[in-house]
Order: structure tokens, then sequence, then C-alpha cells
């Protein structure tokens, strides 16, 4: 039995993923002057493409490498002023073949993102453009988020080849519940447990803001240096946040290998400008996606989240419309009653335990305590209101966890675990308090969150732990969480209630 803990460990979203001055070796990097198309910086394995080393190439043209036409292309899309993530195909001098890029451009420079001939995967746009109808039409044929979540793993299995995927939905302390999976027996199951914040910690989290996918093909590959080191347009490392070439530090490469996995992607679901959750997918042996199958999946993220957008959006209307149904038959109990205490404690449906889905509410008002419902004994509830006037609670109020916060209210979990409070007039210490009982909770983890990360005795080196065998953690004096469009009508209320004050008080 123990409670609630927060995995978003500090020290894993300090690691700064975007300066790793690396990139994975199944393409190149190039960093060209804006001002006078220089090549300021590449990576190492650039003479592949060019025909000559890295050192050789700096400081000299790029109109030197690059066939006229390509030139052209990529000189019409910088004069358009286009900054993210611009596709295109260019050719250089060398091999006379078409090389996928993608072009990022900065206030001195631009990066290309430039990929290997010859990927295994041949399943281009006009192969795949059929599935892709299939796989929108079912997404959109969804009418909740599990439906949503089911199709959308289902169709990226299929259009993928990916030997597993599934989908993470995060919470609020950013931990990650698997509620999807569709995958292939040889790999371990994962489907209800859930992954420490810290598996994916803060920075990582903040580069799928600008990422649509993060992709490894291979966890064995030999990190490419970028030469010069420092750029000389910052005079620091080159920022990479939105590259995908863009190096993977040892330990995630080791989480790999733990899991069973030498490939991995993983594809963003956003609502309302923040990570709602990820699409991962797994593969058994290494395997190249293409920079065409990545625009698919790019895609294909945008419908989703979208799709996850459109539904989660009706709910909260349906439930802040049906929240303001309860709040308007409330105020019209008050005003027929000419009473705060009748109104909000009356036995009809429509009372304040219904509104805010409480099993107990207590009315502080005038050095008066009345309740309703389940709610701790009276000497409690003044220790309570004492302790609100103590900490100036003048806002509305909540905890799902109140004993985190007050000590004694560990001795009535059962009846107040969550607490949401309502300041008539905190000065006088006039509140409405709703209460919710201890819901106990078992979690299930994907191995030991505890043991996330492991250091060596010299405290710098760590490694991510070896198993994610289910590990099972029951959760006490935990209620329910206080949804927002709550806390919403309970701020309305909250000014309803004043105003009313106010007026008997002045009348």
């Amino acid at each position: 039995m123990t409670e609630k803990k927060n995995f978003n460990n500090e020290f894993c979203g300090s690691v700064p993923l975007h300066n790793i001055n690396l990139v994975q070796e199944y393409g190149f990097l190039m960093v060209v002057g804006l001002a006078d198309k220089q090549i300021i910086q590449a990576s190492e394995n650039i003479e592949e493409l060019i025909g000559k080393s890295v050192q050789e190439i700096v400081n000299t043209p790029f109109s030197s490498y690059l066939q006229p036409e390509s030139l052209k292309v990529l000189d019409d899309i910088i004069a358009r002023g286009i900054t993210d993530r611009i596709p295109l195909s260019l050719v250089f001098n060398k091999s006379a073949a078409r090389v996928s890029a993608i072009v990022h451009l900065k206030t001195d420079y631009f990066i290309l993102e430039l990929e290997k001939d010859g990927n295994t995967s041949e399943r281009f746009f006009t192969n795949v453009f059929q599935d892709l109808k299939h796989s929108i039409a079912m997404i959109e044929k969804a009418s909740n988020i599990q439906e949503t979540c089911e199709a959308a793993i289902h169709e990226l299995r299929k259009i993928s080849g990916f030997d597993g995927v599934l989908m993470y939905q995060f919470d609020k302390d950013w931990n990650g519940t698997v509620i999807a999976e569709y995958k292939d027996k040889r790999l371990e199951p994962y489907l209800g447990q859930t992954f420490p914040a810290s598996d994916i910690p803060k920075q990582a989290r903040d580069l799928y803001l600008k990422n649509p996918y993060r992709l490894i093909p291979n966890r064995e590959f030999t990190p490419v240096r970028i030469y010069p080191v420092i750029n000389p347009a910052t005079h620091a490392f080159i920022n990479l946040s939105d590259c995908n070439l863009r190096s993977v530090p040892a330990v995630h490469l080791e989480y790999m290998k733990n899991m069973g996995i030498k490939a991995s992607m993983s594809i963003r679901v956003i609502r309302n400008e923040q990570l709602w959750g990820l699409i991962s997918c797994h593969n058994i042996e290494a395997v190249m996606v293409n920079f065409e199958m990545c625009s698919i999946f790019e895609l294909l993220s945008s419908i989703i989240s979208n799709k996850v957008t459109s539904i989660l959006n009706k709910k909260e209307f349906e439930e802040t419309s049906h929240l303001q149904e309860q709040k308007s038959v409330i105020i019209e109990h008050i005003y027929a009653e000419d009473d705060i205490a009748k109104g909000i404690l009356n036995k009809e449906p429509e009372n304040i335990l219904n509104l805010f889905t409480a099993t107990g509410a207590a009315l502080s008002l005038d050095g008066k305590l009345e309740t309703i419902g389940i709610v701790p004994d009276d000497d409690a509830l003044e220790n309570l209101v004492f302790w609100l006037e103590g900490k100036r609670i003048n806002k509305v109020f909540s905890s799902d966890r109140l004993s985190g916060l007050y000590d004694d209210a560990l001795e009535y979990s059962s009846a107040g675990s969550g607490l949401l409070v309502i300041p008539i007039d905190g000065n006088k210490g006039d509140y409405l308090i709703c209460f919710r009982p201890e819901v106990v909770e078992t979690i299930n983890w994907g191995g030991n969150p505890n043991e996330a990360l492991t250091f060596e005795l010299d405290g710098k080196n760590y490694h991510p732990r070896n198993s994610f065998k289910l590990w099972q953690q029951k959760v006490r004096n935990t209620s329910t969480a206080w949804r927002a469009s709550e806390l919403e009508i309970a701020e309305s209320l909250r000014s309803f209630l004043f105003e009313f004050r106010t007026r008997q008080i002045y009348n």
C-alpha cells in the first residue's frame, strides 16, 4: 500500500538531447549559410554523397555539389520564407540520383537532412494510397477514443509492417498507459501497463512538439559526428531539435535492447498544442523507413490528433453544458429560498453533491457548519477550515490527495481523500467544501518504476531498468481527480455565491 509518486525524473529531463552533435548513420546532414550559401557544417559521412571529405567541403560553395535545377528549386523554397520541415528532392553531381531531403530554415543558415539511396522499403506513396484512404476512413469512422486508438494502431501496423504498434496516453504526471496494442506474439505484451514519466522525459516530450515522429531504424548504428564541432554562426553546438537524423542517447538504445527490439518509430498525438499521447512502433530486427513513408506517418499523426481532439472537445462541451444546467437549478434553489445553505444543501436531485459528483459537502458560513452526505466529524471540519484560512485560500482549490497536503486528512481519507474548496469569503472563513472518498487503485507498471534508472558507483553513468515485467502498485489515500470542466463551474459558482452573500449583507 502506498501513495502516488511523481516519476517525472529531473535528471532525465535535464539531458540536452538537442545538442548531442551526432547524427544517425542512415542519412547525411549539411548546414549551409543563408547569406553566402557556403557549407559551414556537415556530417562526417558526407563523402559518400559528395565525393569529398567533410574537411574539404566546409567553407566551399554549396552550389558546387548540386545540379542547377535542384539549386533553383531550393532557392525558390527558401525565398518563400517557409521555415518548418520542407520536403523536396535534390540531385547531387556525384551520383546524379535523386536524394530525398528535408530543409529546416533558420535565421542565419539552413539545415539539410538527406536520405541515403537504396532504402529497403519499396512501398512509396502511390503504392500505399488506397491503404491510406482506407486507414483514414477507419479512423474517421471511430465514435470514441478507444475505437480511434485501436483503429489507428491497426492501420499503422498494416501500412508500415512493423512487428508491433502500441499507443500510450499520458496522465497529468506524464506517466504513459498503453491503451491499445497490436503486435507480433514474439514481443512482450504491454496493454494496460503504465510506464513512468522518466521513460520519456520532459525534454524528449518537448521535442515531439517540433517533430511529428522519431525514427531509429537500427539501435546498433555507429553515431556520425558533425564537423566542425562548433557551429560558426551560433558559436555553439548545432541545435538539432527538429532533425529526424538526431542521434540517440546510449541509455535509450540500451532501453530498446532490454525491450528486445532493434528498430522503433514514435508518432505524436497532439491535442490543443499539447502532447496527449504517443504511438510507438517496434521491430525485432533493424528496418529502414524512407522519407515518403515517414510523410504518410506524419499525415496520419495529424489525422489521429484531429480525431482525438474532436472527440474530447465534444465530450467536454457536453459535460460543461450539463454542469451549467445543474448549476442553474442550484442557483434557482438559492434564489427561491433566499438562503445559500438551504439552496445548496437540499435533498433535491440537483444539489451540490450531484453537481460535483461528491459524496459529502460542508458549508462554513458565519462561523456555522452545515453538512450533507458523508463528511469528516465536526472537529475535523473546524480544523480543516482553520487550515484553509491559514493558507489564505481565496480561489477555487482542489486536490485528489488531500493527505499529501494536510496530514490530519489521513484520518478521514475514506470520506475525504479528495477536496474541492469554493471560497465564498476566505477572509471570514466562509467556504463551501466538497469531498470525494478514497479510491483504492492498482497500477500495473511496465517494470518497477522505482528502478527506471540505475546509477553506477561513479554517479555519472546510468542504465535503464532491464525488465518490463508487470509490477503492481496499490495506491491509497487518493480520490477521483476533479475535471477541468468541474473546476470552471466551481469558479463560476464561487463568483455567484460571493455576490449573493454581499447583497444579503448590505441589503
